[in-house]
């Protein structure tokens, strides 16, 4: 044969080789458990039995291990995924590391996830774009919390599909006992799962033993080995059956002739002719072409970016969803959902934050933790607020209706993350149960008799004036005293007092940092009502924390909220203290009390800021109503 034919043998024969490869199915799998269940060691024992590492990967490999490893001679293969100098010197997982090997069958993305219960967080990231779920056990720990609270986490993402991997095998002997103990263990708790395959395995990561190939070592063992079932296991994609779903990230208007809506499919197929709507404003249209960059397409679906043109003229902005017309998502803004928490700062009922809900983000609060539940006994208790890593049931109010589908009908569209609105870091992730359905049933009633016309018959402009401050900083005097000279211009008032409130409307609330969220969220909502009837309402409240005065301001209209911080310092207030209650906090006898053992948290830009301990109340007051005639309040 010549050298010619046979490079053109060569040639065709590495072309069918790429084709073989393209065309194998992917598999994305986690692995995820307690800390020092080997979760990296098995990464680093999977790349390294299929090949995948080159020369100069382990040679440094061996370097590593004799610096840094754990195994003594042997290589340690963590080192290969435990890529971050923390991790290395202390031979944990932080972050979640990503890695990709392929057989003859299948290829696979694989999530290390961290062990320790702080990144948890961690964990549910890997767990939220996977199909299956390997959860380590120490063979000699057994079933572990941390072990629970992943498997929770695994089936309330959705996930179906479990490799209990009972690794550290070697370490016991090999005793069929000990694994059938663990394995009867963890089926036990996770029954009430929902897994649709949970399949265990005793292996060794270390040394290999039923990692790729069967081991001689367990001759009791007569199942599949890890590499066998992650090449044969079937997992079904549920987006591609879902109704169609493109949530809009960019509207494309590159020339007045085109206009086109782009985005990632997330559930179904689309062609072109399909009838679809806009979720949120029920518009309907049919879909004109799927345009690509290589072409239009004849069908598009699940994970397919595209862009989608319509035969009419639709007003869809980024954060719209386009769903199939008679397959309409859900459009509420009230919804409960499961709730991961991720931070140390505790979850506050009332407290305003933003939800990303695929492309929309919108302003929500948690109106009701309806129960947390026990990751080791699976209860439900009743909680006020939530700490790191707990898992409760909750309901969310979101500031505008946002579209959504069931997270066990279709994770892409009934899952959220909470962001926290003064530091844009994210909380917390959810996944949306069901909407309230009474939210369906409240709208608002057309009122004939405006606000406009109710402050007009009383010659002003309707404004909440929220005092804050230190107790003792001098915030009710000062209001009484604006209050009282508003009454003699003849103007319509009303004061809304922190003590007085308590003892009405409020009286049910105590002093935790959730209570007092919650007692400024219905002051605000009421101040709100007061501000539509017409009136200047005057608000005297410490309200330490920015987020709530925040949420207050954002009730109203823009000019509607005055803020004036009575900028007091800690010794005046307490010299001050006709109560007597900085006295009794010093003494422990007061819990939460602030500027003693809770903080305050001072305006960054108020209105109207008063040095209280420079200036007379009367001064204060004089000052105030100057602001509002110069802004126009008093007509």
């Amino acid at each position: 044969m010549s050298l010619v034919a046979q490079s053109a043998l060569d040639a065709e024969a590495f072309a069918d080789y790429l084709t073989v490869h393209e065309n194998k199915s992917l598999l994305r799998f986690l692995t995820c458990g307690s800390v020092d269940d080997g979760k990296s060691t098995l990464i680093g024992r999977l790349l390294y039995d299929t090949k995948l590492l080159f020369e100069d990967q382990l040679a440094t490999l061996s370097s590593d291990s004799r610096k840094h490893g754990t195994t003594g001679e042997d290589l340690d293969f963590a080192l290969l995924v435990d890529g971050l100098a923390a991790e290395r010197e202390q031979g944990i997982t932080i972050d979640v590391a990503y890695r990709f090997f392929t057989t003859e069958k299948r290829k696979f993305i694989v999530a290390d996830t961290p062990g320790h219960e702080q990144y948890t967080r961690n964990m549910a990231t890997g767990a939220s774009n996977s199909d299956l779920a390997v959860i380590l056990v120490d063979a000699r720990q057994g079933i572990l919390t941390q072990t629970r609270r992943h498997s929770f986490i695994v089936s309330l993402l959705g996930i179906r599909h479990v490799v209990l991997a009972v690794n550290k095998i070697d370490l016991v002997g090999f005793s069929q006992a000990r694994f059938d103990e663990i394995v009867a263990e963890y089926r036990a708790f996770a029954a009430d799962f929902g897994f649709e395959t949970l399949v265990a395995v005793p292996l060794s990561a270390r040394f290999g033993d039923n990692v790729l190939e069967p081991s001689a070592n367990t001759p009791w063992y007569d199942g599949p080995t890890l590499v066998q079932h992650l090449e044969t296991v079937e997992v079904e994609d549920r987006a591609i059956r879902a109704p169609f779903r493109m949530p809009v990230q960019w509207v494309n208007r590159p020339n007045l002739d085109f206009r086109g809506f782009s985005g990632t499919i997330a559930g179904g197929t689309v062609r072109p002719g399909d009838a679809v709507v806009v979720a949120s404003s029920g518009r309907t249209s049919k879909v004109r072409a799927i345009v690509t960059a290589d072409g239009a397409l004849a069908q598009a679906g699940a994970g397919e970016a595209v862009t989608l043109t319509l035969e009419d003229e639709v007003d869809i902005s980024r954060g719209d969803i386009i769903a199939a017309a008679d397959a309409r998502p859900e459009v509420s803004d009230q919804f409960a959902a499961h709730l991961i928490w991720m931070v140390d700062e505790p979850l506050l009922p009332g407290r305003p934050y933003l939800i990303k809900a695929g492309t929309r983000t919108v302003a929500a609060t948690f109106t009701e933790i309806k129960h947390k539940i026990d990751v080791n006994t699976f209860q439900k208790l009743a909680a006020k607020t939530l700490a790191l890593n707990e898992v409760a049931v909750v309901n969310v109010s979101t500031q505008d209706p946002i579209a959504f589908d069931r997270f066990s009908d279709l994770p892409a569209t009934g899952a959220f993350i909470v962001i926290d609105r003064m530091t844009n870091a994210t909380v917390g992730a959810g996944m949306i149960d069901f909407g309230l359905r009474r939210a369906t049933n409240v709208h608002w009633q057309a009122l004939e008799v405006t606000k406009a016309s109710r402050a007009e018959m009383k010659r002003q402009k309707p404004v909440v004036l929220w005092f804050t401050g230190l107790s003792g900083a001098g915030k009710s005097t000062i209001a009484n005293l604006v209050e009282k000279k508003l009454h003699e211009l003849s103007r319509h008032t009303y004061m809304l007092d922190g003590d007085n409130v308590r003892h009405g409307l409020n009286r049910d609330l105590g002093f935790t940092e959730a209570d007092r969220v919650e007692n400024i969220r219905r002051v605000a909502e009421t101040a709100k009502l007061f501000v539509d009837a017409g009136l200047i309402v005057l608000v005297s409240f410490i309200s330490p924390f920015r987020a709530e005065r925040r949420m207050a301001r954002e009730l109203v209209e823009a000019g509607e909220f005055v803020e004036i911080f009575v900028d007091t310092p800690l010794a005046v207030a307490e010299e001050r203290d006709v109560k007597g209650l900085y006295k009794r906090a010093r003494k422990g006898e007061i819990k939460n009390f602030t500027g003693i053992d809770s903080p305050y948290e001072a305006p960054e830009s108020p209105e109207i800021h008063l040095h209280a301990a420079e200036q007379s109340a009367a001064e204060a007051a004089e000052r105030i109503v100057a602001y509002m005639l110069d802004n126009g309040y008093l007509g």
